[in-house]
């Protein structure tokens, strides 16, 4: 069994760095609490969101509870670095608070090394379980440069035991293929890329992983939004920005099937992932105690296998990828 098949339900702190809105420390040590209680015992954040704050609210949690009762993921290859003044804030990158210091991107050893001790500060704990090389697509050298530099420099952390998996968080189905194809893989986080609205990830990238034993988290698993609701909102998100009118008539295409089995959207999009064995853990976020209790509800919900056989009979969804 991998490390995050024992915990398949897994916490995402981006909320509780603000992304989007501000949430005060109160409420995000509040829904950190909801989610313990509710049995959550795997947590990943980023040094990228809300430029720290995610990790410093997340380690003052867990620096509560016994280290041996949670999973922790962090991710390394933007470096924070301060900015000359402080001038404005991070809604660039969606995160409302001072925009106190700037990314750089540094997937080389020195500056993974660099970021996991810097993280490892904020977070006020000695080691992380899952470490992740943060959307190297994006990286100026290129992607096979990064992942050249960045998945050796992550081995030789997961040898000195400062962490326990390596892997790669991306939404990209071709950074993540390959980052499975290189035999250094332990997990691999997938954005957005194998949920109930689509599923491009289910093509190559997951029959590899299948077949090299590397572990998939799926996250983002809503489509930024647009399934987070029982029917997309007015000004429903996918992909961080408004969803177009197409991807809001499927959505609510497949939320006339959910209903018709007495579930909710958000149900069955949470259930979704775990339908593919290389999918071991899904993430789901929340940014008050209420919201973290109603979406634990929902996840311990169970979903009618009639959902997936009318969805594929519907057309929105792949028979190949019901069991």
């Amino acid at each position: 069994m991998s490390l995050v098949a024992k915990q398949p339900l897994a916490f995402g702190a981006a909320t509780i760095g603000n992304l989007y809105r501000e949430v005060s420390d109160e409420r995000a040590q509040a829904t950190l609490e909801a989610a313990w209680d509710a049995g959550i015992r795997h947590f990943d954040t980023a040094p990228h969101y809300g430029i720290g704050l995610s990790e410093r609210r997340l380690g003052a949690f867990l620096q509560t509870k016994p280290r041996d009762e949670f999973i922790l993921s962090t991710k390394v290859g933007r470096l924070l670095d301060p900015a000359d003044r402080i001038e404005g804030d991070d809604m660039a990158f969606e995160f409302a608070v001072p925009r106190t210091h700037v990314r750089r991107v540094d997937n080389s050893a020195g500056g993974i090394r660099r970021s996991l001790e810097d993280s490892l500060e904020r977070l006020g704990l000695d080691r992380v379980d899952i470490l992740y090389l943060h959307d190297p697509e994006e990286a100026p050298e290129g992607l096979e440069p990064a992942l050249e530099q960045g998945l050796p420099a992550l081995a030789a952390l997961r040898r000195e035991g400062t962490a326990s998996a390596i892997g790669v968080g991306s939404k990209d189905v071709a950074a993540l293929t390959a980052a499975a194809k290189s035999g250094l893989a332990d997990t691999l986080m997938i954005s957005g890329r194998f949920t109930l609205l689509e599923q491009p990830a289910a093509e190559e990238l997951l029959p590899v992983m299948a077949e090299r034993g590397v572990a998939g988290v799926a996250v983002s698993i809503f489509n930024s939004g647009l399934l987070a609701k029982p029917r997309p909102a007015s000004d429903a998100r996918y992909e961080y920005a408004a969803a177009a009118g197409e991807l809001v008539e499927r959505a609510n295409r497949i939320a006339d099937v959910c209903e018709a089995h007495g579930i909710d959207l958000p149900t069955a999009a949470i259930a979704f992932p775990l339908l593919h064995a290389a999918i071991e853990a899904r993430v789901v976020s929340a940014s008050s105690p209420q919201q973290m209790e109603q979406t634990a509800q929902r996840a311990a919900t169970p979903v009618p296998d009639g959902v997936w056989r009318d969805l594929v009979s519907a057309g929105l969804l792949d028979a190949a990828l019901v069991p």
